[in-house]
């Protein structure tokens, strides 16, 4: 997060540098129909008076396809499913071995889910955020996108994208994703491997409960 000083000195040129950020957001959401990576995930729990900063990193892959559908698949150092057929929204947890089953209509809406994955256009993702570019940082294009609804557990959402250029014309790839909930806590996701518009096996986002779990519904 920029300081106020950061942001007040880089008001000369800071029209060109947000317009490029909410740009880049459109160009993925518009264009960037499916994906795959691999990605890394940091948590930090806010620290506390007289404790350092506690972190915990994770590892895995994701997929999407939209409108609505994505695999997140937690493989170190523990596993763990959610994932999203456009109509149900799973979550497994293997070590539980737990099985938590909710209607994926509104469940969605103001999670980072939608911002990089669910949300079928722009206009979607701004009935639940309020959008703003964010000055380029690390050599990506910043947006940051703050819930409507002030009564959910996320305080802030900062995503992060690599312009990318080719023979086919430039292209938008998702690069990290910063997520800060009402608890202080923030979670990095980063990405790698990323492949833009692949053809995904329709099964990469069917979810059947293993046999045994317990089942959860709400």
């Amino acid at each position: 997060m920029k300081n106020l000083f950061a942001m007040l000195l880089m008001a000369a040129c800071a029209h060109s540098v947000w317009a490029d950020g909410l740009e880049s957001l459109e160009n993925f959401v518009k264009t960037v129909r499916s994906g795959r990576a691999d990605f890394t995930q940091v948590v930090t729990a806010p620290t506390r008076e007289g404790q350092s900063a506690h972190s915990k990193t994770s590892s895995g892959t994701f997929a999407f396809a939209r409108p609505n559908r994505f695999s997140f698949i937690y493989k170190k150092p523990f596993k763990q499913s959610i994932v999203a057929d456009g109509q149900t929204l799973w979550l497994y947890d293997a070590d539980l071995n737990q099985v938590t089953e909710r209607k994926q209509a509104g469940a969605l809406g103001s999670t980072p889910a939608a911002l990089i994955a669910a949300a079928p256009d722009l206009r979607a993702l701004q009935a639940d955020f309020t959008l703003a570019a964010a000055p380029d940082q690390d050599g990506l294009q910043w947006v940051v996108a703050t819930p409507k609804a002030k009564d959910g557990q996320l305080q802030m959402v900062r995503v992060g994208f690599r312009a990318r250029e080719s023979a086919a014309g430039k292209s938008t790839e998702l690069a990290m994703l910063e997520i800060l909930d009402s608890f202080g806590q923030r979670s990095v996701l980063s990405f790698s491997k990323v492949e833009v518009n692949p053809t995904l096996p329709s099964d990469l986002f069917k979810f059947k409960p293993p046999q045994g779990a317990d089942l959860l519904r709400q």
